[in-house]
This record gives C-alpha cells, sequence and structure tokens, in this order.
C-alpha cells in the first residue's frame, strides 16, 4: 500500500483519466440517444426498444453526476500519487458504470415507477455518503492541530470505509433504473472488490500509520457496511 503513502499532483495522469472519461460519456449518449443504440443491435444482438427515454435519460444524468464528482474530487481532493496504471484502470472501471448499464437499459421500454424514484434517492444519498464524507474528512485533515491525527468524525463514525458504502448505494441506483436483473453483476463485483480487496488492503495500511488508534477505531465500527458488515 505504498501509493497511499505518496504525494504528487499527477497532472499527466489526471488529463488522461478525464480524456478518456469524456470519450465514454460521449460513447453512452450515442448508445442511449444517437445511433449506436442501432448499432448495438445489429451488431451485439441486444434489442434497442422504443419508447424508454425517460430512463434512458436519468441514466445519462447519473452519468454526468458521477464524471463531475469524480473530476472535483481528483482536481481538488486527491494527494497521492496516481501511477500510469491506474490511468488506465480507473477509466476502465468506470467504463462499466458509462457503457455498461446503457447497454443493460437498452432493451428495457418499462415505463417510470415508484421504485425509479427510490433508486434516485438511493443515488443522492450514495453520492453524499462518497463526495460527502471525503469533503468533510479533507476539511477536518487541513486543520493544523488534527495533523496525524485519525479521521473518525462525520459518516465515517459508521463506517470505516463509509465512502465505499456510498460508491455501492450509487452503483445500486444505476442497476435499478435499468430494470435488468443482469445488472445486478456490476454492484455485486463492486461490493466483492471492497469487500475482498480494497478495503482489507486500506485497512493494514490505515493501521501501520496510526497503530493502536486505529485498532480502537476498528473494534467499534464496521468495515463497509454500517451496523452490519
Amino acid at each position: 500500500m505504498d501509493l497511499y503513502g505518496q504525494k504528487s499532483k499527477s497532472i499527466p495522469q489526471k488529463i488522461v483519466i478525464h480524456g478518456v472519461e469524456i470519450l465514454l460519456l460521449w460513447l453512452s449518449y450515442w448508445i442511449l440517444f444517437q445511433n449506436g443504440g442501432t448499432w448495438v443491435e445489429n451488431n451485439l444482438s441486444i434489442h434497442n426498444a422504443d419508447g424508454n427515454i425517460d430512463r434512458r435519460s436519468i441514466i445519462f444524468i447519473f452519468n454526468i453526476i458521477i464524471f463531475l464528482r469524480l473530476a472535483y474530487m481528483m482536481i481538488f481532493m486527491l494527494k497521492r500519487k496516481i501511477p500510469w496504471e491506474e490511468s488506465v484502470s480507473v477509466p476502465l472501471a468506470f467504463a462499466l458504470y458509462f457503457l455498461g448499464f446503457p447497454l443493460f437499459v437498452l432493451p428495457i421500454s418499462i415505463p417510470i415507477d415508484r421504485l425509479d424514484y427510490l433508486a434516485i434517492i438511493i443515488f443522492i444519498i450514495g453520492c453524499v455518503l462518497n463526495s460527502g464524507g471525503e469533503i468533510l474528512r479533507d476539511k477536518w485533515k487541513k486543520k493544523p492541530e488534527n495533523k496525524g491525527k485519525i479521521y473518525i468524525q462525520g459518516f465515517f463514525k459508521y463506517s470505516r470505509h463509509i465512502n465505499y458504502f456510498g460508491d455501492i448505494l450509487w452503483v445500486i441506483a444505476y442497476a435499478l433504473i435499468t430494470k435488468n436483473v443482469w445488472s445486478v453483476t456490476i454492484p455485486l463485483f463492486l461490493f466483492s472488490f471492497f469487500a475482498f480487496y480494497n478495503a482489507p488492503k486500506l485497512d493494514k495500511y490505515l493501521k501501520e500509520k496510526y497503530g493502536n488508534d486505529y485498532d480502537d477505531y476498528a473494534k467499534r465500527t464496521k468495515m463497509l457496511i454500517p451496523f452490519i458488515y
């Protein structure tokens, strides 16, 4: 986990990441609203249904919000070094959202219902937990009296990686909007990645950095899902 201890602006890497993200946004728009849907139907045998413009619009709005959140976090808050491998892996991961969910929603023509409004609320909650938690932590860490201390306030009182839980929530919201049972594979993959790889690896780094303070924090706080796991 040496990566978390290295600080750098990583401007070239951030330019690459945002450039690829913009390309993915354009591709998602092409699939959802232009002749990309027809191309997908002809070449990938995924039915391009009529009459689901509202559902497609929600998916694309989600894409824009996630892009803007990622851009803000990377430009103004991310302090650690971004290796070149990550400038490739991050856009590939976000391709699951920007392209995967448009493909899942493509054959669906079910009108918007109450579950979709619930999905929008879940999306908002997930974004607030993720970005809001990071913003509050960043402000706390900038105070001189908090230097070298572990942040256990705000949303992080409820789980050690509440920001990851927020990610899982907004990805679940995407899946609910698609009304496609196969879309559940994306949030399941994300949960598995966080629960069994990324969060435990970060826990190890934080334990090495904060010692007993982190042990005490871990004893009274769930790793990922508040009050559960």
